[in-house]
């Protein structure tokens, strides 16, 4: 006979009743017990983000600051559809969620929890907490209010700057404790994981100052600097105070270590409560000239201190770029930079204009597991000059074209991205071709390279690539075997020319068919041949993937 011990007096001596009620609850909590957190999986080439047992390729899009209320989420949930977006980064603000000191409010991360997955979405929570944009402007009033509790960062001369201090121990204890908070929040209402992964904080960092001059920092910026830092930076026999180890850049150093120590102590003690994939997103400086001081935000991840990042901050899963740079230099450049195999690739905010898109292609190009625009909601804000002055139907197009493609294949594409046998380019407006080396398969040299041109007919061979007349031209080449790819592109022509000891010989279609993939299987809808085939691949506005097997004559 069953006990009632501890069981509602309603239910005692009514067995039927508790198998009804394990029958309804224990599957759930089963469920619970063994659905895997999202992690990251560093066994591939490129680190892989692991959601449901298997890589997960995030189609992002980040909604703008003040967009996370009851009021707006329509208009995020209106546009994640018209992307075909299957995951949406959305802010927790500070100040709503603990208005009073003690006092936690999770409505806000409930209503946008319930309206994810009543879309369908995944989740992405950004903590704008200690900064969001080098400021404290998302944190409570009660923190703002009292800066001789919480103090701001200071200037050489002692002028307070709006940032608030990495030494500063009692706002560090508040930033864990409502962190914590969150994240347990998250484990009780998550346990079917709809949020995959937790920015802390934003864009870290000082704007104003190249470092934080108070009491206690300048104590710590007079002792010697710490090992685990000059390893990171291949400095194994160096010694001395910040100053003297590295000398014109020791105020920015120092600052991108105190806020990185900061950060990891926020991280690892919401990991201890929850261990999602965590990670912090990077402000940019200029990723080809030198930066003068003061011209970017100091202290946050830069391409310069990535390593000293990694060594202060372990448990981050990712220093993540954001992108403002349309020009094609700098923003292959970012990619170039942040690209390790110990750093998980992720783009978690961009420009929106519509020039930004084709570099979808490219950051998978580089192993990214995520790509996401920023300001993506039909509120009627706009972030022009950094994004688009409305995000209208024309604008949305090229973004919605990369989700309609890699859609349908998004696990299979996850997965030929962790192995790395993903090719991407985007059109450069100074060079209209783009020669793309495709990698070998089984430890042997690739048989083929691929020639990507720009502005070509679809009809004819034409002359020189002139390239498109605004350049929004990308394509991608996935290495399905030594002799089989599978490739897209949008307004570009894709040809092939084999390598090697076959160099000598001409490209033949063997064949080339038009088709998606449905349930892990490709399924054929049509060949291609002819008119299609002779002068090269053209790929216009359609979403369409071709699987290609190639032979030399």
């Amino acid at each position: 006979m069953l006990r009632c011990k501890g069981a509602p007096k309603s239910l005692c001596g009514r067995p039927g009743i508790f198998f009804f009620v394990f029958l309804v609850i224990a599957p759930r909590a089963f469920a619970q017990a063994v659905s895997p957190l999202p992690r990251i999986d560093r066994t591939g080439r490129h680190p892989a983000l692991i959601v449901d047992g298997s890589p997960f390729l995030m189609l992002g899009a980040q909604i703008n600051n003040s967009s996370a209320w009851p009021s707006t989420l329509p208009a995020v949930w209106i546009t994640m559809a018209e992307l075909g977006a299957n995951t949406v980064e959305a802010p927790v603000y500070w100040e709503t969620l603990e208005p009073e000191e003690g006092q936690f409010n999770f409505s806000q991360v409930d209503t946008l929890l319930d309206g994810a997955r009543a879309h369908h979405l995944h989740l992405v929570l950004l903590w704008f907490g200690t900064w969001k944009n080098g400021s404290p402007g998302y944190a409570p009033h009660w923190i703002k209010s009292n800066p001789q509790r919480f103090p701001l960062v200071r200037k050489p001369d002692g002028e307070p700057v709006f940032s608030l201090s990495p030494f500063g121990k009692e706002t560090l204890a508040a930033d864990i404790r409502a962190f914590t908070a969150l994240m347990k929040h998250i484990k009780s209402a998550d346990p079917d994981h709809t949020v995959l992964m937790v920015q802390v904080e934003n864009e870290t960092g000082v704007w104003g100052s190249m470092r934080d001059n108070g009491k206690e920092a300048n104590v710590a910026f007079a002792a010697p600097v710490p090992a685990a830092v000059l390893n990171s930076m291949g400095m194994h026999d160096s010694k001395g105070t910040w100053a003297e180890v590295f000398k014109a850049d020791a105020d920015e150093f120092f600052c991108a270590w105190s806020i990185a120590r900061y950060v990891e102590a926020v991280t690892a003690a919401g990991k201890a409560v929850l261990p999602l994939p965590m990670y912090v997103n990077a402000a940019l400086r200029d990723p080809l000239q030198p930066s003068a001081p003061l011209t970017y935000e100091s202290g946050g991840p830069t391409y310069d201190v990535l390593a000293l990042w990694h060594a202060t901050a372990p448990s981050l899963d990712a220093l993540a770029p954001d992108i403002y740079l349309p020009d094609y230099a700098k923003y292959t450049a970012v990619l170039d930079q942040y690209a390790f195999s110990w750093n998980a690739l992720f783009i978690p905010e961009m420009g929106n204009r519509a020039d930004y898109a084709r570099y979808f292609s490219s950051a998978l190009g580089h192993g990214a597991f995520g790509f996401s625009p920023f300001g993506m909601d039909a509120t009627g804000y706009s972030s022009f000059p950094l994004g688009a002055k409305r995000l209208d139907e024309q604008t949305l197009a090229p973004f919605a074209w990369n989700y309609a493609v890699a859609g349908p294949l998004q696990r299979e594409l996850a997965t030929w991205l962790r192995d790395d046998r993903v090719r991407g380019v985007a059109e450069d407006p100074a060079h209209h071709t783009a020669e793309v080396k495709l990698p070998g398969s089984a430890g042997k040299p690739a048989h083929w390279q691929s020639t990507v041109s720009f502005g070509l007919p679809a009809f004819g061979m034409g002359t020189a690539a002139p390239g498109n007349k605004a350049p929004e031209g990308e394509a991608l080449i996935v290495s399905l075997g030594p002799d089989e790819v599978l490739v897209t592109g949008r307004q570009c022509r894709v040809d092939f020319n084999p390598t090697g000891t076959a160099s000598n010989r001409h490209r033949m279609w063997d064949i080339v068919e038009e088709g998606s993939y449905q349930g892990g299987q490709w399924v054929r809808t049509r060949l291609w041949n002819g008119d299609q085939t002779d002068y090269g691949l053209n790929f216009g506005k359609e979403a369409i993937w071709l699987r290609v097997r190639l032979q030399t004559f």
